[in-house]
């Protein structure tokens, strides 16, 4: 019997930290997986790890806040593998510098909703273009990493809680735009990751994570985002199309 076709899957923003764990659940979970990122350093692990898990790798060098480029990586992607069946928009920037919201300039608002949302957009828009001009031979999905910012406001990353809720808004409107084609749009909002973007100020949050942040009392993993993601990209969620996911150990519960 033919061994049947891998489905193919981009994660933008994945050579390391919580882009390369969902690439490698998804490749543990029958996808082959291209990774994009501006630059390639540790990209060779994380694709040595897909290729461990058992999917085909690719890495496609990509600023997603170069939205004249875009094309070009999906093509590269569409030359390896022939289709998209899954994009996970994972690739975003922190606030260039924590502080006073009153003193934030347009520098770094322009910076960061250039690549958190202005550069997702359109990639998203792009990757959505060609999975309507295709048919469909495997369940189609659509997935924003945001932020528990999208809800929760963060005054000294003001730039970056707004890119966060416009992700959140980004997500209703591509599930409504796609719902009658069959691709299921999510949006996952991780808590408190352990990563090298959260490096800077893990003192702090260890403190606040043994003060009760966290209610189930630990840092998130980026494993912990990977596999909720595989979960969302397998189909079985289909029609819960449009729904946040979030995947924050009960952070975002309101409490009194």
């Amino acid at each position: 019997m033919t061994k049947p076709e891998r489905s193919v899957a981009i994660v933008t923003g994945a050579r390391r930290g919580i882009g390369a764990a969902i690439a490698v659940s998804l490749a543990g979970s029958g996808f082959d997986v291209a990774i994009t990122d501006i630059a390639d350093d540790g990209a060779d692990e994380t694709l040595s790890a897909i290729t461990a898990a058992g999917g085909q790798a690719r890495f496609v060098r990509s600023d997603i806040a170069d939205v004249a480029n875009h094309a070009r990586a999906l093509d590269d992607v569409l030359g390896w593998r022939g289709g998209i069946d899954c994009l996970v928009n994972n690739a975003g920037i922190s606030a260039p510098r924590r502080g006073d919201l009153l003193e934030l300039g347009p520098q770094a608002f322009d910076q960061v909703l250039g690549v958190n949302l202005r550069g997702t957009f359109f990639f998203t828009q792009a990757v959505a273009q060609r999975m309507v001009a295709a048919s469909a031979a495997a369940p189609r999905s659509i997935i924003t990493i945001s932020s528990v910012n999208a809800e929760l406001a963060s005054i000294e990353r003001g730039e970056y809680s707004m890119s966060k809720a416009g992700l959140a808004m980004l997500t209703k409107l591509f599930a409504l735009r796609l719902a009658a084609n069959g691709i299921a749009v999510f949006e996952v909002r991780p808590g408190v990751i352990r990563t090298s973007m959260t490096q800077v100020v893990a003192e702090k949050y260890e403190r606040r994570i043994a003060d009760g942040l966290v209610p189930m009392g630990r840092w998130g993993a980026p494993r912990d985002v990977g596999e909720a993601v595989a979960g969302l990209a397998s189909g079985r969620f289909a029609f819960s199309t449009g729904s946040v996911l979030h995947v924050d150990g009960g952070l975002a519960v309101p409490r009194l």
